[in-house]
């Protein structure tokens, strides 16, 4: 198979390339060159955002069995790429999000679930829902309903996660001392491992699939006790994970999904729209997903691989409590500890 992904270099457009050279696939990237491409894959350099920016694409004569396409910002970009690539490849794959589901969506959302408004193939940057679903706008104007892959993502994480989420609670946990896990601890989790998504993505192209997937986890694939007890075990087990109950986070000023990364109350809008997500049309398709204690294992050992810090978009807001906010909040808390997050912990 011949593949081209337009990015290639960082977090999902990264874990694509690297799956698919494991395959033995044929991989050419299209990058601005500020980092490089995963060794074996040939890189072309050109910006998306500048005029000229194809180019590269424009002055060659190849052709591929798909693109894989993961842009972010304004949907011109997407449909700039499409119009480009519509009589040189046999599928287009847009790496979309759930956001596109018009706010609030219902718990159990489908794929059928009512979409945003005001969203537009031909337009410049305006919000994440809008522009994703633009994206997928511009990608089945160019190649067809039958032609186009919509990936609607949910939370992503794993190795080489550049928006923080994950590193940031490795981080926390590895400091030690007293930890502020939001509760319940028994709180059912939804996520994708950025190397599952990867690899339903190509298992999608082999497929020859089309039309939209939401590309998550089942519900209760985890939970918020699991990935934190995950967490304490890989990093040593010295923080002591203290365990409250949602009232008394919120009532901290606390914002949920920010600075509490991948936590969200139970029973809000937010917590249905990220953890009730029906995958049953991408598990009928090949969609598996390894553990979480995988994950949050090899997420780490790629982080201390780095040095610790992971790296970040500039177009994404920091995320994660300070100390302060923290203390205050487990000063706050009333009763004893609810558990310990050390090895060997069950939630």
């Amino acid at each position: 198979m011949r593949l081209l992904v337009l990015g290639g270099t960082e977090f999902v457009g990264r874990a694509v390339v690297e799956a698919a050279l494991g395959r033995g696939w044929e991989v050419t990237v299209l990058h601005r060159g500020r980092h490089a491409p995963p060794a074996g894959a040939r890189a072309l350099h050109g910006d998306r955002t500048a005029p000229d920016g194809l180019a590269a694409l424009a002055g060659t004569e190849d052709t591929w069995d798909a693109v894989v396409d993961t842009w972010s910002a304004a949907p011109r970009a997407v449909g700039d790429a499409a119009r480009l690539l519509r009589g040189r490849a046999g599928r287009y794959v847009y790496v979309s999000s759930r956001s596109v589901y018009a706010w609030p969506p219902p718990a159990g959302c489908a794929e059928d679930a009512p979409l945003v408004e005001g969203a537009s193939a031909d337009a410049g940057q305006s919000d994440y829902a809008r522009d994703k679903r633009g994206g997928e706008l511009a990608a089945t104007d160019a190649f067809g309903a039958d032609r186009s892959v919509l990936v609607r993502a949910g939370l992503i994480l794993g190795p080489y996660e550049n928006v923080g989420r994950l590193p940031w609670w490795l981080n926390r946990v590895a400091r030690g001392g007293p930890v502020l896990a939001p509760g319940p601890r028994d709180l059912p989790l939804q996520y994708i491992d950025v190397r599952d998504l990867a690899d339903w993505t190509l298992g999608a192209v082999e497929r020859e699939l089309s039309g939209p997937y939401n590309l998550v986890s089942p519900p209760g694939h985890t939970t918020m006790g699991r990935l934190l007890d995950a967490c304490a075990r890989v990093t040593g087990g010295a923080a002591e994970l203290r365990w409250t109950d949602p009232a008394t986070v919120l009532a901290a000023g606390i914002e949920p999904w920010v600075q509490l990364p991948v936590w969200t109350p139970p029973g809000s809008d937010l917590y249905d729209a990220l953890h009730t997500a029906d995958v049953t049309r991408a598990r009928a398709t090949g969609l598996a997903c390894r553990p979480v204690e995988d994950t949050v294992a090899d997420t780490w050992t790629w982080l201390r691989d780095i040095g610790g810090t992971a790296p970040r978009r500039p177009d994404r807001p920091p995320v994660g409590l300070d100390p302060e906010t923290e203390a205050k909040a487990l000063a706050s808390a009333d009763g004893p500890p609810e558990g310990a997050g050390v090895p060997g912990t069950t939630p």
